[in-house]
């Protein structure tokens, strides 16, 4: 049965009201310790669990070139960076956070705070990823985590890997909530929710294990600065052992930005509920199966891409005629083009078009004729996108639908009267 996640969202995940600006005279809500460390409605989460789980191995389980995975990882680990530093208000433009996430990036280079905060995290999450499965989450390794999130950026302030000592509080969110309070409750919370997370938590399932260990660590905010990020980057550490990991990262911190409202509002419910974790799981379940088949489709995007580049070599190449082969390799020249691209403007596609007609005095004609037969035979369409304005693409699902014979027969055939707008 499939679960249409944007009705999961408004049905099933029940946000409290909360006010649209915060009243930041209202005393902060009081910290406290949980009665239970892993407690939410099973029947609840249930369905939403199935998807996220099969979305999981459907992503883990595409085949994919190892090319194609590490230059999409990359551009998930940005959005996780980038996600992970603007939910606790980091800002900077595309290009500053390219040069944060460098790792060779050197003090000189970052300029502001949320600079050094995005290297910091990048760095973290390059570290986190080379752990082995089966090291286990302690105090020191969360303690190693937060010591690389703040240093270098916020360890003016905070004691790296340090929790808070006494009379050391913090307040967060919205509304206000403070943490647990510094000292002994400090460092007894921490630890019992360590203890958890090495017993109880291994009954339940790791997509849960993963979320409520984000949600607890959040909760308590056990160090002076860094939490969020923290609270993140060990949930990125718990998603790889269920399988999130090496080549199919995905960005929940991007997920939980562009749902940032809702985000907040879900881990103060589950705070407000006696720390009943149902609203926050069902959030970011909703959230994993997103991100999995956002993934998915980029993966399978190249998949198609991939298999229409194999089966346009192989059939081209087959024109052996020596005028037939001339203008196959124009015609292979302009699928290569858009090969590149998921649309190309028409006026640019023509530009980039005309260095393979050199010293072809008919340019614009011969380009028409090998426009026409790319459309006829099905490889190629044009859509109309405004007046005189029109976008080129392949159509992906070409080598599905062509046969050897088909092609033979389209591509001896002139090309056929009907006049395009654009070939005017």
């Amino acid at each position: 049965m499939e679960i249409n996640i944007d009705v999961l969202k408004e049905s099933t995940i029940e946000f409290r009201k909360m006010p649209d600006e915060p009243n930041l005279t209202r005393r902060p809500i009081a910290y406290v310790p949980p009665r239970h460390w892993i407690r939410y409605s099973y029947a609840s989460i249930a369905p939403i669990l199935v998807e996220a789980k099969a979305a999981v191995l459907a992503l883990v389980g595409s085949p994919y070139q190892r090319t194609w995975v590490e230059a999409l990882q990359k551009i998930q680990l940005k959005r996780e960076i980038a996600g992970t530093s603007k939910i606790e208000g980091a800002d900077f433009t595309d290009r500053e956070l390219e040069m944060a996430i460098r790792p060779e990036a050197s003090p000189d280079e970052l300029l502001t705070r949320s600079q050094r905060q995005a290297h910091a995290a990048s760095i973290t999450y390059r570290w986190i990823a080379k752990l082995p499965q089966d090291f286990p989450v302690t105090a020191e390794l969360i303690c190693d985590i937060h010591r690389m999130i703040v240093t270098g950026c916020d360890d003016d302030h905070c004691e790296p890997g340090g929790l808070r000592g006494r009379d050391y509080n913090v307040t967060f969110g919205i509304p206000p909530h403070r943490g647990c309070e510094g000292g002994d409750q400090c460092k007894n919370t921490f630890d019992q929710l360590i203890h958890a997370v090495q017993h109880e938590y291994q009954e339940h399932d790791l997509l849960v294990q993963a979320l409520a260990l984000h949600y607890h660590f959040g909760s308590m905010h056990p160090f002076m600065d860094g939490n969020g990020r923290t609270a993140r980057a060990i949930e990125a550490l718990m998603l790889q052992r269920a399988g999130l990991a090496d080549m199919a990262f995905i960005a929940m911190s991007n997920y939980y930005y562009d749902e940032k409202n809702s985000y907040l509002r879900v881990l103060a419910d589950s705070r407000a509920q006696d720390h009943d974790l149902t609203a926050f799981l069902q959030f970011g379940l909703t959230g994993i199966t997103l991100q999995c088949r956002r993934l998915y489709a980029e993966i399978r995007k190249h998949m198609e891409r991939a298999l229409f580049r194999n089966m346009m070599y192989d059939l081209f190449n087959r024109l052996e005629a020596p005028r037939t082969r001339v203008i196959k390799d124009r015609q292979v020249e302009l699928l290569k083009i858009l090969l590149d691209v998921d649309s190309l403007d028409w006026h640019d596609f023509v530009g980039k078009a005309k260095g393979h007609y050199a010293g072809i005095e008919t340019f614009g004609k011969i380009l028409m004729r090998d426009v026409q037969k790319l459309i006829q035979i099905g490889a190629i369409e044009i859509e109309t996108v405004g007046e005189r304005k029109w976008n080129i693409a392949i159509r992906p699902k070409w080598p599905q639908e062509i046969t050897e014979t088909d092609f033979y027969q389209k591509i001896r055939e002139v090309p056929k009267g009907k006049t395009y707008p654009f070939l005017r």
